[in-house]
């Protein structure tokens, strides 16, 4: 016979099994589930400049992020003239591949999705754009005239890119839902539309002055992530949490910019003639060297031309040999191959790459600095042939001149004088009393030649 504590142990049993098995049961919930009533989230990043190695794995994180701290969206604020074809992919594998909503808005006013911003936005679950805003021309130019690829590159060169870059948009326009045609015209014939005829074309979905509008009209759409599931957005009244970049990809994408890296070179060229021309003052050619460092590191990370960067270090390197010869020559042509190395700095024909004409360096940016560079370099030169020009202080030739004390009496055999803080051994034509002063006229080893100063 059981006893009641038996019974008890025996209907504890049962109840924990039960339990286990409707928990067995309960479908598997992958992100956790917010508390009844809590307020939803946005998670909000913004790419703004080129479309970079810095910039594709920040967007790539920011979904990651958004993904594992359980955001109901991702918004995207865009404002760039293209770059990378490669990390455009990374960030369109991510945005397509997100299992959470991507919206991205282009924007402030002015702002536009040029080249490699048109394949980003189109990738978006919802696009919206602000008014006086553009999007398009995702066409590779080339050269400071924008020259079609064909006739810089040769025509089957310039099919293969057109093409892969018409299937690339293409691809992503259908999958969204999007128009397909203009996707494909965007980059055959670097199609342009304003925000409006966007919204005409079915570019994007909407057109909204600022990032809280376009929330406000997306609350309640439904859209389809990855995987087939759809999800019912609400974010008119979203708590909005900013992602920020690591500080690598902060860093990769200041540096990837065709000014910063002109800059650097001239930053890095400045600094090394001027600890070229005092040497042992350390600090300028610390600065000229990390500079240096730093500019070949960015130029890696940007479609730069390797012609353009042998002239500015020929450049740099004739106005290093200018403080030597002095001549004039040699700084002037090592200024002019600075300004033609910035100007052809951009490689804007590199298949790797879609931006749009802005850019580049132009003769506005070019020729301030240049110029700037070339006084600095000049005030150098003429400072250091200065400098040439005074008399020796150092070593045995810098004694000569230099006015003492006979400390004891001075004759041409021996004597003992009191010379730049120092006491030496003497010797004098003359008599020379003790205290009386004298001037150094010759030196040899450690004896001193010197006269009695007549007062």
């Amino acid at each position: 016979m059981r006893t009641r504590s038996q019974h008890r142990l025996h209907g504890a049993a049962l109840l924990g099994a039960l339990a286990l098995a409707l928990l067995a049961a309960a479908p598997p919930s992958e992100t956790p589930v917010a508390s009844a009533g809590a307020r939803p989230t946005v998670a909000r990043c913004e790419l703004d400049g080129v479309v970079d190695a810095g910039s594709g794995g920040y967007l790539k994180d920011c979904v990651a992020r958004a993904e594992a701290e359980g955001h109901g969206a991702l918004l995207v604020r865009l404002d760039t003239p293209g770059g990378s074809l490669e990390s455009t992919r990374v960030i369109v594998r991510a945005f397509l591949a997100s299992r959470v909503p991507v919206l991205v808005w282009v924007g402030p006013s002015g702002a536009h999705a040029g080249s490699a911003g048109v394949f980003i936005t189109l990738a978006s679950n919802l696009a919206a754009m602000a008014p006086g805003t553009n999007i398009g021309a995702a066409h590779p130019v080339v050269g400071i005239e924008g020259q079609d690829p064909e006739a810089a590159g040769g025509k089957q060169m310039a099919r293969k890119v057109e093409n892969d870059a018409v299937a690339f948009a293409e691809g992503i326009a259908r999958q969204r839902g999007r128009n397909v045609a203009w996707a494909a015209s965007s980059v055959r014939d670097s199609a342009s539309v304003p925000a409006e005829k966007a919204r005409e074309l079915r570019v994007v979905e909407h057109v909204a002055p600022t990032e809280a509008e376009f929330l406000t009209w997306a609350d309640g759409r439904s859209v389809e992530v990855a995987g087939g599931d759809s999800v019912r957005l609400a974010t008119a009244k979203a708590s909005v949490v900013t992602l920020t970049p690591s500080l690598s990809q902060r860093t990769v994408h200041a540096l990837a910019h065709p000014s910063v890296v002109y800059l650097l070179f001239l930053v890095a060229a400045l600094g090394l003639v001027v600890e070229m021309s005092h040497p042992g003052a350390i600090a300028p050619g610390l600065i000229g060297g990390v500079a240096l460092v730093l500019a070949l590191v960015a130029s890696s990370a940007l479609p730069v031309r390797t012609g353009a960067l042998v002239l500015l270090l020929v450049g740099a390197a004739l106005i290093v040999a200018e403080l030597f010869v002095t001549s004039g020559l040699l700084g002037a042509t090592g200024v002019v191959l600075l300004a033609l190395g910035g100007l052809f700095l951009v490689d804007r024909f590199d298949p790797g790459w879609f931006v749009d004409r802005s850019f580049h360096l132009g003769w506005e940016w070019v020729v301030p600095t240049t110029v700037v560079l070339a006084g600095a370099a000049a005030y150098v030169a003429y400072r250091s042939a200065q400098t040439r020009r005074l008399p020796q202080q150092g070593g045995d030739a810098g004694l000569v001149g230099e006015h003492g004390t006979a400390l004891a009496s001075v004759n041409p055999e021996q004597g003992e004088v009191f010379v730049h803080g120092e006491r030496w051994r003497a010797t004098s034509p003359a008599p020379i009393r003790p205290g009386a002063p004298v001037v150094v006229r010759r030196v040899e080893g450690l004896m001193l030649f010197v006269d009695e100063v007549k007062t």
